[in-house]
């Protein structure tokens, strides 16, 4: 699809890529956010590149409707079978470049760790702006490499991110933010450094496994949205 660039933590491994779903942000305190900004209760909402569809439940609990749109073929049907049974709630193939949904069809989009990462994504937020109804809120969750030990760790990773130029991107084009701090927060050791070794290069994943001892770890986010006048 176009646009689309792979995903090597959730396409490559799912399933240890669930483990960190369940681990990051057990207090929800995104979804809190979120709320705070746009409560989605009795609208329609798209998760733009939804993977196994890990948040679309939480959504469909007192969404009008729920969209998830995913490129991925085996996300597409992992998520297609979680949601079976749900009442309003779809898994649609496609690209954050080509959302397949008519204009001005919904209400709340979220996009988390999915896409929109600064420049360059100027189709995508285009695309965000098309299937917006007026009054409607778009929302991107992104990692802030500026701060806290998983910063720290990502910006190893890619010496080369500018979050500063990120954050400028997005205030250029009228987005609003708003920095938290979360946590991974796993049940056991194993199931930490499963998540570590599909998020780092393995000599890097390494090296952090051996520097960081426990089960969790800080994680610095930011919460950007624009609605859409």
């Amino acid at each position: 699809m176009k646009g689309v660039v792979p995903s090597p933590n959730v396409w490559g491994s799912p399933a240890v890529y669930e483990l960190e779903n369940r681990a990051v942000d057990r207090p929800q305190r995104l979804e809190a956010a979120v709320r705070a900004v746009h409560d989605w209760a009795g609208l329609d909402v798209l998760d733009v590149g939804c993977g196994t569809g890990f948040h679309l439940p939480r959504f469909a609990v007192d969404a009008a409707s729920v969209t998830g749109v995913e490129p991925h073929p085996p996300l597409v049907q992992l998520a297609r079978r979680r949601t079976a049974g749900l009442p309003g709630v779809r898994v649609l193939a496609g690209s954050a470049e080509e959302l397949p949904l008519p204009d001005a069809s919904v209400d709340v989009v979220h996009a988390r760790w999915a896409y929109f990462f600064g420049p360059g994504c100027e189709p995508g937020l285009a695309e965000l702006d098309r299937v917006l109804r007026r009054g409607g809120t778009a929302f991107v969750i992104d990692n802030d490499a500026s701060r806290s030990t998983f910063g720290a760790w990502f910006r190893r990773s890619l010496p080369a991110w500018d979050q500063r130029a990120v954050d400028r991107f997005f205030a250029r084009r009228g987005w609003a933010a708003e920095r938290l701090t979360v946590h991974w927060e796993f049940e056991d050791r194993a199931n930490f450094e499963a998540v570590v070794r599909i998020e780092f290069a393995p000599r890097l994943a390494a090296q952090l496994l051996a520097e960081h001892p426990g089960t969790s770890v800080d994680y610095a986010v930011v919460l950007r949205w624009r609605k859409r006048g």
